[in-house]
């Protein structure tokens, strides 16, 4: 491969793989993008290869955060409630506390 040709693809892999970290991981395009490159250095055909089956496994590593980020999500909720609920018990069997009354 001509070093005029390996060059920008070097660049271009570089710039894809420097995001920052708060972009969500995996993901089409980047898992195309190292798939590609991949299955480019196989051999022959191989880079539309790698490039599917690179995508497939970024949506699948997106699919896995997005849904341990609703899971966490869920378990912060309910810990976040747990500890209001053991507040306010905390509070009215305070002796001496009033009620507010309206």
């Amino acid at each position: 491969m001509p070093f005029n040709r390996l060059l920008p693809s070097v660049f271009l892999t570089g710039a894809l793989f420097a995001t920052p970290a708060l972009a969500e991981p995996g993901g089409c395009i980047k898992g195309a993008t190292a798939g590609g490159i991949a299955g480019h250095f196989v051999g022959k055909g191989h880079a539309k290869a790698g490039a599917a089956g690179g995508c497939a496994a970024g949506m699948a590593r997106r699919h896995e955060a997005r849904k341990k980020a609703r899971e966490d999500a869920k378990q912060q909720q309910g810990a976040q409630q747990n500890e209001q609920n053991t507040q306010n018990s905390t509070q009215s069997m305070t002796p001496g506390s009033a009620s507010p009354q309206n």
